[in-house]
């Protein structure tokens, strides 16, 4: 009767460890799933940031904003404001 009980015992501990070893594998195949998506999206947005600096460049908006009918201004027409400075408390 011990024998049998231990036995089962055995068998219920073995059963645990292959149950955590599955679910590890598991686990590790979701990671690594995660990771290719992350690289992946991490390259579209590198791509879309790239699409966003050249959109604003003035190779691009120069000849854009004089399609519309507009021009460039002069440098006595550009007024360069500033924020106040901070202070800081006495």
């Amino acid at each position: 009767m011990w024998i049998a009980s231990w036995l089962l015992f055995a068998l219920a501990i073995l059963a645990w460890v292959v149950a955590r070893q599955t679910s590890a594998v598991l686990a590790a195949a979701e990671l690594g799933a995660l990771r290719d998506e992350r690289a992946t999206e991490e390259a579209r947005a590198a791509e879309l940031l790239g699409r966003i600096r050249e959109a604003r460049s003035r190779r691009v908006l120069i000849p854009r904003a004089q399609a519309l009918g507009l021009r460039l201004p002069s440098d006595s027409e550009i007024v360069i404001l500033q924020t106040p400075s901070r202070q800081e408390p006495r």
